[in-house]
């Protein structure tokens, strides 16, 4: 663990917006437009999960994608990805798939088999002006795939970044992207330097956590504080177990221009990426 002074204290604490998406599938919006400047260089953090195959049967049928990536975190059930540029694979129980749209992508990501209960988060990772419309690109990780630390209790799986020691699945070089996929035993703490300018949050899985005397329950977000002198995060388990994501990154500080499917730097861009997939040409 590394040695935390002054750890950063929560500033706000998310219950998100229930919704749906897709096809008809039900989760939870806990990060959308109004916090993507505050949480820049994240856009978007859905959360999924039901015993009831009605809540997501549907699915995410052939919709597109362009000037961002996608990462889903898989906690049960299954879904088969299929994509414009080739690729399918199968996200099973603790896999990840990493997605870069870039230049642009059509996918779908269907439940397979359609019954029991389906639970993840999705989110989204935006891409520097530069890289928008790079080739897409796309990864499945199975679940003994992701690096792995087990310290006092704690077991950390290493999705992107950088944590106890360990190098993370994926890197990404623009936004420094860490993505850690914790599970706690009770009273477990984990502590882990943050540079103060990157923006961070703990999305609770199951359980709750304390953060710097603050308590989370599971289904809330906590978006932590950037206090200048502040050196890392700080997350304690209560009498129970926990499952938390910590996610930070450094901000691109570019123009962030959204229209559903496509994050882009201009409305000029938006109505391109729109001319694009309209003509069929977008992919």
């Amino acid at each position: 663990m590394d040695a935390i002074t002054h750890p950063r204290p929560v500033e706000r604490i998310v219950a998100g917006q229930p919704t749906s998406d897709g096809a008809g599938v039900r989760l939870v919006r806990m990060l959308a437009q109004p916090l993507q400047r505050r949480l820049d260089p994240f856009l978007m953090l859905d959360a999924f999960g039901s015993d009831e195959p009605r809540d997501y049967l549907a699915g995410f049928p052939d919709h597109p994608h362009r000037g961002f990536e996608t990462v889903t975190v898989m906690l049960a059930g299954r879904m088969r990805h299929r994509d414009s540029a080739g690729h399918e694979g199968l996200l099973e129980p603790g896999g990840v798939q990493w997605m870069t749209a870039g230049r642009g992508v059509v996918h779908s990501e269907m439940p397979e088999p359609a019954e029991g209960r389906m639970e993840g988060l999705q989110l989204w990772l935006n891409l520097p002006a530069a890289d928008k419309m790079r080739e897409p690109w796309y990864r499945d990780l199975r679940a003994d795939e992701i690096p792995e630390a087990i310290a006092a209790g704690v077991r950390a799986r290493v999705i992107a970044g950088r944590a106890l020691g360990i190098d993370g699945a994926v890197q990404r070089a623009a936004t420094e992207a860490l993505l850690v996929d914790l599970q706690l035993e009770p009273g477990a703490r984990f502590a882990h330097a943050l540079p103060a300018s990157h923006n961070a949050f703990v999305q609770v899985v199951a359980g709750a956590v304390v953060i710097d005397g603050a308590s989370v329950a599971a289904g809330r977000m906590a978006i932590l504080a950037n206090p200048p002198e502040a050196d890392g995060v700080v997350l304690a388990a209560g009498a129970g177990a926990a499952r938390v994501l910590l996610a930070a990154g450094r901000p691109l500080n570019e123009p962030i221009v959204q229209y559903g499917p496509f994050v882009m730097n201009s409305q000029q861009q938006i109505a391109q990426a729109l001319h694009d997939f309209r003509r069929g040409v977008l992919a």
